[in-house]
């Protein structure tokens, strides 16, 4: 475990798009934040209280993304995508303005705001970084799916899905968050829909950005997207990459295993109010002197 520090971002980064949901064309700008500021939403199109921490405790919707807000009903939705490619990138502080309600959805995957984090680089700040490490395990379980954190010196994510659809069927996947992997295993895995569930989404007044440019669409029992998938398992890989933009929510790294069965957003916040219940489930540590993995966690690095 190398990064050490806290990081930022080392300039302003512009990113405009249309919103998943909204349909709305948003601008969206991050700026560097000094160390311990964490990762904030400003909404610049409001009056009055505009600051809303990317925080587990002001997720306030999870049915379709999820969404953080505060106490004067500003909110931003679609945060999961960023949060990850924040996560993956090793960010911990950064302002975030935005003059919409929703993050653009770009092409449906992290990969576009990791590419935006490239083009101005990191900033490494002084403090030094710090995780929520897991001391027990928590679990939920909920009308058959289950969600998990186990104790690890590692950050590990994984899960399982099953679709009846000829292009999904019962997909697993495993990671450790190390050496960059984000970027080559998570990162370009797209949201993926059904397209008689965006029909029926659109006659609600949602999914009004949603097209083949941003997501995977599957009708029939075949993918409708012209360029096909980017992964034989994108379907796995994007709920993992939901997860750990979910968890980032944390406020900090999770040293812990998550594992997530048919898993979404809203057993992603509830697992973490479920940690954070207990001062006996976790314990805030400096990332400067890190432990020494454990023969089991050196064999889960193995086969991650």
């Amino acid at each position: 475990m190398t990064d050490c520090r806290q990081k930022t971002i080392r300039d302003a980064i512009t990113i405009n798009g249309v919103g998943l949901h909204s349909g709305r064309y948003t601008h969206m700008t991050l700026r560097p934040a000094p160390a311990d500021h964490g990762i904030v939403f400003i909404r610049t199109d409001l009056s009055g209280n505009r600051v809303i921490p990317a925080r587990w405790d002001h997720v306030v919707d999870t049915r379709l993304c999820t969404v953080v807000g505060n106490e004067s009903g500003a909110t931003v939705g679609t945060i999961e995508h960023l949060m990850s490619a924040l996560c993956g990138s090793g960010i911990d502080n950064v302002l975030i303005e935005i003059d919409g309600p929703e993050v653009p959805v770009m092409d449906g995957s992290a990969m576009p705001f990791i590419e935006a984090i490239d083009s101005v680089g990191l900033k490494t700040l002084a403090a030094p970084r710090r995780a929520i490490r897991v001391l027990r395990e928590v679990s939920l379980e909920q009308d058959g799916k289950r969600v998990s954190l186990k104790p690890s010196v590692l950050s590990i994510y994984g899960g399982e899905i099953e679709f009846d659809h000829a292009e999904i069927g019962r997909q697993t996947f495993r990671t450790s968050l190390l050496n960059g992997n984000f970027r080559h295993d998570i990162a370009q895995a797209r949201t993926f829909g059904f397209l008689h569930e965006v029909e029926y989404l659109r006659t609600q007044g949602l999914a009004l950005g949603g097209s083949m440019d941003n997501a995977i669409v599957l009708g029939g029992d075949k993918v409708l997207n012209p360029g096909g998938l980017r992964f034989a398992d994108e379907f796995i890989r994007h709920k993992i990459l939901d997860a750990i933009g979910d968890l980032h929510l944390a406020g900090g790294p999770i040293l812990g295993e998550y594992h997530g069965v048919k898993a979404g957003h809203a057993l992603n916040n509830q697992i973490l109010r479920a940690l954070f219940a207990s001062r006996e489930n976790w314990a805030l540590t400096d990332m400067t002197i890190p432990a020494a993995p454990s023969r089991a966690d050196r064999e889960a690095l193995l086969v991650a």
